[in-house]
């Protein structure tokens, strides 16, 4: 369940959701003055012009940071294309324009909520599944993050634009449903229209499923 605190100044409001923060710092680093884990509130929104703060959000690879604009300013846009880099060591950083769906066993789900930006665990270990919460880097989970290329198809390129249909199956891989680019953490990109990635952090076509799953106890919703 999500944890939203608020933090408001006369331009802007900005809403920080506890649970699915994976520090990765990215507001930190690019905007002290308005984001700084050793003030209280560590949130303080009139220290920055809502453009910059709004900026600096579009960065958080999370998504647990989003905003709301009281000056009329524009809302956050919807990612120009549908990217998912794989960090090594670490989760699936997506974008674009997600849809993330439960698994009740019909073909569509159910809506959990629409994103443009979401981190999911592939470590199997997470206690807020299907979001990371950095528990693979307290158990040790290890992956390069790279693609391997003599399996995967090179395919022409996509236009990795429109809906982007994200589903993690009950006790079994995430499917991402629609046009997407692959970036992996040597650089290469590849495409794809559907694939399954691995969650339970056993496969060994990392970072695609081969239905370890089945066979190594993981459980999930």
């Amino acid at each position: 369940m999500s944890k939203i605190h608020t933090y408001d100044s006369d331009a802007i409001q900005v809403q920080y959701d506890v649970k699915r923060c994976i520090h990765a710092a990215e507001c930190v680093k690019r905007l002290n003055v308005v984001f700084d884990s050793g003030k209280k509130p560590w949130i303080q929104p009139d220290n920055a012009s809502a453009d910059v703060i709004a900026e600096t959000i579009h960065a958080c690879p999370s998504g647990a940071l989003h905003y709301a604009r009281k000056d009329g300013g524009a809302s956050e846009p919807t990612p120009e294309h549908n990217t998912l880099h794989i960090e090594p060591d670490g989760p699936l950083y997506l974008r674009g324009d997600i849809t993330l769906l439960r698994d009740d066993c019909s073909d569509d789900g159910v809506l959990v909520m629409r994103e443009t930006r979401l981190a999911l665990c592939r470590c199997g270990l997470s206690l807020n599944k299907p979001y990371c919460d950095n528990t693979h880097r307290t158990l040790g989970f290890a992956d390069a993050g790279v693609v391997n290329a003599a399996q995967e198809a090179a395919g022409d390129a996509l236009e990795a634009r429109g809906k982007l249909h994200v589903k993690p199956f009950a006790n079994g891989s995430v499917q991402v449903l629609g046009k997407l680019e692959v970036h992996d953490a040597q650089g290469n990109v590849y495409y794809r229209d559907e694939a399954y990635f691995c969650r339970c952090g056993g496969s060994g076509n990392k970072p695609f499923c081969d239905g370890t799953h089945n066979s190594n106890g993981f459980t999930a919703e």
